[in-house]
């Protein structure tokens, strides 16, 4: 006589999307959705944080909240509102570039062409090395910038 046995954990579901950024995108269902920077998160937390704190009076931070804006403090490049905004005209100038990509360079700010190319793989072939060291160059000038 063999016992059955009620199964002890729940299935998981797999994956719905095949996605990878590799020297192909395929991003699936965020292919076209808008991507921000870092910097860009940062200052939309912050201002949400500050709206929030401002109506409410006392804010009740969870702690995502808290942990997701330490996050963008840390690794955002771009502190100003100004520099924020002038990195987006440079990256958006850059039509053939998809917006994961802009996204991407606006929040790693590699020194280096083939920088870029190595942690951006789908770049190669969209952007020479020599456009791409000015559009780095630009986008590294405003670090200098009151950050």
């Amino acid at each position: 006589m063999s016992a059955t046995y009620a199964a002890t954990s729940r299935s998981r579901e797999e994956p719905q999307g095949n996605e990878e950024a590799s020297a192909v995108l395929h991003l699936g269902e965020f292919q076209d959705v808008d991507a921000l920077t870092h910097s860009e998160a940062a200052l939309v937390i912050n201002a949400l944080v500050a709206k929030r704190k401002n109506d409410r009076k006392n804010v009740n931070e969870t702690e995502i909240l808290q942990k997701t804006t330490d996050y963008l403090e840390h690794f955002a490049r771009f502190r100003r509102k100004e520099n924020v905004e002038a990195v987006e005209r440079l990256l958006t100038a850059q039509k053939g570039l998809a917006k994961f990509e802009r996204a991407q360079l606006g929040s790693l700010c590699c020194d280096e062409a083939e920088e870029a190319k190595t942690l951006i793989p789908s770049l190669q072939d969209k952007i020479t090395d020599e456009e791409l060291q000015v559009l780095l160059d630009d986008i590294n000038k405003l670090m200098g910038y009151g950050n």
